[in-house]
């Protein structure tokens, strides 16, 4: 059971560790998405970048340190359930894909941590 836990968050640290570098390097594509469709203004991407990066290093500690894994795959639950209704707030279904598939991930995450503590 640990060893699926593992995988599922070091998956999804990679995958926040990385959206949060295309939010601070401003990629034109994120930018597009989550500024243009969505209307997230580009002076919170730092402060979307921190989250990720705090949930992305709190989850991969929680490994070791059960509490804070539980609360930081938590707070990336809310973090994806959030981006997911940003994206539902505007009608952009196309681009649902992107916060869906690391709030999956950080569902069983989070549902694995509460299970072997």
């Amino acid at each position: 059971m640990f060893i699926v836990l593992a995988i599922a968050t070091v998956l999804l640290a990679v995958m926040a560790a990385g959206s949060a570098a295309k939010q601070l390097q401003k990629d034109p594509q994120v930018v597009d998405v989550i500024g243009g469709t969505v209307g997230v203004p580009d002076r919170y991407f730092p402060v979307l970048a921190a989250l990720e990066l705090a949930g992305a290093a709190g989850i991969l500690i929680g490994l070791w340190l059960a509490p804070l894994g539980i609360a930081a795959a938590a707070g990336l639950v809310a973090y994806f359930l959030g981006a997911m209704l940003g994206h539902l707030r505007v009608g952009d279904t196309k681009g649902l894909a992107m916060p869906l598939v690391p709030l999956a991930l950080a569902i069983a995450g989070l549902v694995r941590r509460l299970a072997t503590s």
